[in-house]
């Protein structure tokens, strides 16, 4: 199995992108399965047809999908959108367009997502390739399966024996109706399918994302941090595709200019994203939608690369130790050190970088250990431990400032 994220700013051209790498794929003999995650679906476009929330089959060994999003939601929560229902009509809430409280802010790209845990548990298909919504929901989106998981587990009731047992008393108690065994299961089986969903992300073996950016200064700016977040996470980004790129011919003096920028701006993605792969695609001369011009897309961006094999795999997290400290090292690209803090609480450390941020579970070299104190060394945050201490933290929260040397 193999998946691929595309994703980039919106208008660089990913969904062109996306459809040109599943058509190589799938001319390569691979079942191959291309979906779209954004909301404003613009894949069928490319391909010339429409699609819809069912996976259709459009070439020999290649299916496309845009993902409903009604859809997805009434498959993953309508056990708990009954239950809330209830609860609203308890409480007569009938002035509202109560469908509208029944999904929390952000699960609604969660259960599109987790359409694509679907696809590689059914096992149908070798490769499925998403077109991903622009980078900012992208990063929501990716963040999304690690934070839920993490803000279900720590509020939601690990035994469901309280509710049996309080459930025929607590309507006339707290004036509310508890949440009903099917909530309660739908849930369950909620997290369960988080944790399934952030195991299959975070698998490097598996994934893998692939920024499109433009040879424009905006664009690569968002690259950049698109990159650290998604580094913030352990997701594994194999290949930077720069898109429209002005081909070296003679292109007269109005475009001169832009030509030239254009490869300043190529060669300056190369050294700041270095050793991350950097592929290029021309501006065709037409627009490229259709079979055909989705081929030469395909061709052009690998050539004689295989477009579903891993071009890059870095180590995102690595442990050290020097005497009787331990240093866990976290390479984020294009931090800066003003952007970070952190804290620790137990064995849990949770990492801030701008509006983001990771609770991370310390790995069992570091359980027990105390974190002193932590620095930024070029692209990488250095988090340093002392060896295991009875009640050093106990489960005091600590906080910090990232101090760079």
């Amino acid at each position: 199995m193999r998946v691929i994220l595309y994703t980039g700013k919106g208008g660089v051209g990913k969904t062109s992108l996306a459809a040109a790498t599943a058509m190589a794929s799938a001319a390569s003999g691979k079942k191959t399965i291309v979906v779209s995650t954004d909301t404003a679906h613009s894949l069928g476009d490319s391909f010339g047809m429409e699609l819809n929330n069912e996976p259709l089959q459009i070439r020999e060994n290649l299916w496309a999908q845009e993902i409903s999003t009604l859809s997805s939601t009434e498959r993953y929560w309508s056990k708990v959108q009954n239950y809330l229902s209830s609860l609203f009509v308890s409480q007569n809430i009938n002035d509202i367009t109560t469908e509208e409280l029944m999904v929390f802010p952000g699960l609604e790209e969660l259960f599109r997502l987790l359409e694509i845990l679907t696809h590689c548990q059914e096992g149908k298909y070798d490769v499925v390739i998403v077109d991903c919504a622009p980078t900012g929901e992208t990063l929501r989106l990716l963040s999304f399966p690690e934070v839920l998981k993490w803000w279900l587990e720590k509020i939601f009731p690990k035994q469901k024996l309280f509710f049996k047992v309080a459930r025929p008393v607590a309507k006339s108690v707290v004036g509310v109706p508890l949440p009903t065994d099917d909530a309660l299961e739908g849930i369950a089986e909620l997290i369960r399918h988080i944790r399934e969903m952030h195991a299959l992300l975070a698998n490097r073996m598996i994934t893998s994302v692939r920024l499109v950016v433009n040879p424009e200064k905006m664009v690569i700016k968002e690259a950049e941090r698109s990159f650290m977040y998604l580094s913030l996470f352990g997701f594994n980004t194999d290949a930077v595709i720069v898109n429209r790129l002005l081909p070296p011919v003679d292109l007269g003096q109005y475009f001169e200019k832009w030509s030239q920028i254009q490869h300043t701006y190529l060669q300056y993605i190369k050294n700041q994203f270095s050793p991350v792969p950097v592929l290029t695609v021309p501006l065709f001369a037409e627009e490229v939608a259709g079979f055909a011009a989705l081929e030469k897309m395909g061709n052009e961006c690998f050539g004689d690369l295989l477009p579903t094999g891993f071009f890059y795999c870095g180590q995102t997290q690595k442990i050290s130790r020097a005497g009787d400290q331990y240093i866990l090292e976290l390479k984020l690209p294009f931090v800066s050190k003003d952007e970070i803090a952190w804290s620790q609480k137990d064995d849990e450390i949770t990492i801030r970088v701008g509006e983001y941020k990771r609770n991370l579970h310390l790995p069992r070299q570091l359980q027990g250990c105390c974190a002193t104190r932590a620095k930024v060394n070029a692209d990488v945050l250095m988090i340093e431990f002392e060896g295991p201490k009875t009640a050093v933290y106990g489960t005091k929260e600590i906080s910090y400032r990232v101090n760079c040397k």
